[in-house]
């Protein structure tokens, strides 16, 4: 279930939101004035909120900036006054993720919920996605390596995997039993001596200079680890 936080001093329309949401799986926290918002937003347990920025003990549009300074991941939802458009840019541009104007339809406002989480998801996967170490981009969704200077530097499908585990496994020593778990591909064989050579390949691509500031490091007898800060 979704958790939601919403705030209105409007008791009509908490008990509309907070009815309607949780025949969608939404379950709400209803606030109704400023001060519990400040006291509970920081540390809640929740997937959005919904902020109406007309209260009687406080500036939303404020609030709507402390938030976003305390807790910028979280999506902010704004309910508007219909004919209140300033408001509304004003809050954008103070980093909301949408706005309902009032009155609305509760149905369009579970659509706008759902619509920002997926919104988020699908950041918080593209950032995930890509990985910066020692001035290079390893960038996974295009499967693409930037060096520091910005060139790009193309992959073989067995470098771009051997990659991809050293940066999911940074700092960890990976046995080359454990990097052939990690790079096998259905129908293709593969041996300690082809992980060997993929590696050799990698630091090649990577301009990977030996001695203490190694990326790609060998332990003898272990394996090799992946120090991300090395090279810097």
């Amino acid at each position: 279930m979704l958790n939601c936080l919403l705030l209105d001093d409007d008791a009509a329309i908490r008990e509309l939101v907070t009815g309607y949401l949780g025949q969608h799986g939404i379950s709400v926290q209803a606030l109704a004035d400023g001060a519990s918002f400040r006291r509970v937003a920081p540390t809640a347990e929740v997937d959005v909120v919904l902020l109406d920025l007309m209260l009687p003990d406080d500036d939303g549009l404020a609030l709507c900036r402390w938030l976003k300074g305390t807790r910028p991941a979280l999506p902010v939802i704004m309910l508007t006054a219909q004919g209140d458009p300033i408001s509304r840019v004003l809050g954008l541009e103070l980093g909301a993720d949408d706005y309902v104007p009032k009155p609305f339809e509760p149905r369009e406002l579970v659509a706008r919920i759902r619509a920002v989480l997926r919104r988020g998801q699908a950041l918080a996967a593209a950032v995930q996605a890509e990985t910066r170490f020692a001035g290079w981009t390893f960038d996974r969704i295009r499967r693409h390596l930037l060096a520091p200077d910005g060139t790009l530097v193309s992959l073989s499908a067995a470098e771009f995997r051997l990659l991809s585990a050293f940066v999911d496994h940074a700092g960890q020593v990976l046995s080359r039993e454990r990097l052939l778990e990690l790079t096998r591909t259905p129908g293709v064989e593969a041996t300690d001596r082809s992980i060997d050579l993929a590696v050799s390949r990698l630091r090649g691509k990577l301009g990977d200079a030996g001695g203490e500031t190694q990326m790609i490091r060998t332990l003898r007898g272990q394996g090799y680890v992946f120090d991300a800060a090395a090279g810097r």
